[in-house]
């Protein structure tokens, strides 16, 4: 493994874990807002988070969009960003959260190492794969263990969170082109901007009663909105697009396999849910595929 990737992979795993903290998180936030709405806010707060940071910290004109096929890429992060949130929040309504959000997480790795491999001629290692379907089996044991594993599978429910898996996996590689011509805040930007357009009106057709939801939630409901929008979107998608300038997007993807690992241990230590045998056989699952994946991140 290339010394140089260790900072890609810190910054990774760290951006995981505050995406873990997701679903502790809405559990605070009450019923007073649908999850496509919350979907939506976090996409609008997130981009105002990047405008700010950009307008603070980025003195130098920014490059134009026209350059490059810049604004191409742009307009595909951004639609991939949208559609993931669309496709998950709904996909996991009608599969169920554990089914769901295994379908989703899980496939995101397999479509990112298959579109790697078609996309820039480089597909992954074979340590990788290997790593990657550990960890993934780790997720389902955590996921399926939780309860989730008797309830009747939705058909549309799977396919959207394997839409939702191959929208990420989309994100991920254009997001990694797109850090080679600006800085991660300011291509984060022009990603959430354009998601944040898609999502509010997409949000208001899906569920038109959301705008006097909006107006009902109390001053907890919103307390949960900054923190996705602020930290485990904005300060999260941030700390993975600067380490996608360290490691490959295929990579990228698997270390975000942390993200069960963290919310199964929230969901322990702060929620109280039950530690059962499947949880700690996914979790050493998840660790020894998440070694693999650092192990084969070598010298391209």
């Amino acid at each position: 493994m290339k010394t140089t990737s260790w900072p890609g992979i810190v910054l990774a795993l760290s951006a995981a874990m505050l995406w873990g903290t997701t679903g502790t998180s809405q559990h605070f936030a009450g019923a007073h807002l649908s999850s496509v709405w919350i979907g939506a806010l976090r996409l609008v707060i997130a981009a105002g988070f990047f405008a700010l940071l950009v307008a603070v910290t980025e003195r130098k004109p920014p490059p134009r969009v026209r350059e490059a096929g810049l604004w191409r890429r742009q307009l595909l992060a951004g639609v991939a960003i949208a559609l993931y949130n669309l496709a998950f929040f709904a996909g996991v309504r009608l599969a169920g959260v554990a089914v769901g959000t295994t379908i989703a997480i899980g496939s995101g790795p397999l479509f990112a190492g298959a579109l790697q491999a078609l996309v820039t001629r480089r597909p992954p290692v074979a340590l990788w794969w290997l790593g990657t379907a550990l960890a993934i089996a780790g997720g389902a044991a955590i996921a399926l263990g939780s309860g989730g594993g008797g309830a009747r599978v939705d058909v549309s429910g799977l396919l959207l969170c394997l839409g939702a898996g191959l929208s990420y996996a989309v994100y991920t590689l254009t997001a990694k082109a797109l850090s080679q011509h600006a800085s991660p805040a300011r291509a984060s930007l022009w990603v959430f901007a354009t998601a944040a357009l898609i999502a509010l009106p997409a949000a208001w057709a899906i569920v038109p009663s959301g705008v006097g939801d909006l107006v009902a939630a109390g001053w907890r409901s919103w307390l949960v909105v900054a923190w996705l929008g602020i930290v485990a979107t904005g300060v999260s998608y941030l700390l993975f697009s600067s380490a996608l300038r360290f490691v490959s997007a295929a990579t990228g993807v698997a270390l975000a396999l942390a993200e069960p690992l963290t919310a199964f241990t929230l969901a322990v230590l702060v929620l109280g849910e039950p530690l059962r045998a499947s949880g700690v056989a996914g979790i050493v699952l998840i660790l020894a595929g998440l070694a693999l994946v650092i192990r084969s991140e070598r010298p391209q």
